[in-house]
């Protein structure tokens, strides 16, 4: 297994390859956004389903949420984040570039993680998915990702801290103050109708 810490981390993905890392909810496999391709290669996975920008606060992804939805993205991250919810919300003109889905969204999460929040901080916004071959179900610890992607490296130390091994809730914006229910997770969001 190839283990790595935050500083090299950032080598690697500044190379375009991803890396694998903890979460507070499955193991994600993550790229800078700009090498977001790379991810659909290695897991095997249907460019049309879209990748979740993360970040280590939700400051760092304001930039990233068109205008007219910003209030209810800031109230909603302001409640639930860091967390298992993913939030997915009209992106922001200037950002289209990184999208990964068809109809102009952008999903977006902060996990609850302490070595996902500290390699976000040195990295900025990473693209991810859940690390597994598309269709197959993931491992929850490093060493049987390391079985699915043996070339990749793998964010240390470990052991991981725990996780749910759950995936997050996902909420999607419809027009201001309605969001509508994807994926039920671990968290119950309040605010939708």
């Amino acid at each position: 297994m190839n283990f790595i810490n935050c500083k090299l981390a950032f080598k690697t993905l500044k190379s375009g390859l991803p890396i694998i890392f903890p979460t507070d909810t499955l193991p994600a496999i993550g790229c800078l956004p700009k090498f977001s391709k790379i991810i659909y290669e290695f897991k095997k996975r249907d460019r049309n389903k879209p990748l979740i920008l993360m970040g280590s606060e939700h400051k760092q992804l304001i930039d990233y949420v068109h205008e007219s939805a910003k209030k209810d993205y800031q109230n909603i991250a302001a409640r639930y984040w860091p967390g298992a919810l993913t939030i997915v919300i009209p992106s922001s003109r200037k950002q289209t570039a990184i999208l990964t889905s068809n109809d102009l969204t952008l999903g977006l999460r902060i996990p609850n993680s302490y070595i996902a929040q500290s390699l976000l901080k040195e990295t900025g916004p990473l693209l991810t998915s859940s690390a597994n071959i598309s269709g197959r179900t993931g491992s929850s610890t490093a060493e049987g990702i390391a079985l699915d992607f043996p070339s990749l490296q793998i964010l240390g130390p470990i052991p991981w801290e725990k996780s749910s091994g759950k995936a997050s809730t996902i909420i999607y914006w419809m027009k201001s103050g309605v969001w509508k229910l994807i994926r039920q997770g671990e968290v119950l969001v309040k605010e939708l109708r």
